[in-house]
């Protein structure tokens, strides 16, 4: 019987914590703009200019990112953990670009240790 209670509350709590990813998702899955950059480390102008003007990010319900962050990427993926507070995109080589993340319906932050993203729906 304890372990049918274990097994229980077990399921409700990973249930729950796929949830609260999975709404963080749903805001995430739509196209974005970056309009800030602030640096965190030494950021040419010309980096910083490139960033707001190509900076673009799509990312889909199934996992999928394509657009310009500090390169171009095409058909990288994405990844959100820590109930939707860290964002973890791949480019399509397999490069991780890592950020902690605050995802609201028409803002996102992205902070990583080189700079802070804001991007903002199209």
């Amino acid at each position: 019987m304890k372990k049918l209670k274990l097994f229980s509350y077990s399921f409700l709590l990973i249930a729950m914590l796929m949830m609260a990813c999975h709404e963080k998702r749903n805001e995430l899955v739509d196209s974005w703009k970056i309009t800030a950059v602030e640096a965190k480390t030494t950021l040419s102008d010309s980096v910083k200019n490139e960033i707001l003007t190509k900076g673009t990010l799509t990312f889909t319900k199934d996992g999928h990112v394509n657009g310009f962050l500090e390169s171009e990427i095409n058909d990288g993926t994405y990844a959100l953990t820590k109930k939707g507070k860290n964002l973890v995109i791949k480019d399509e080589n397999g490069t991780p670009f890592s950020f902690e993340s605050d995802i609201s319906d028409d803002e996102v932050i992205l902070v990583s240790d080189k700079m802070k993203l804001t991007l903002t729906k199209k």
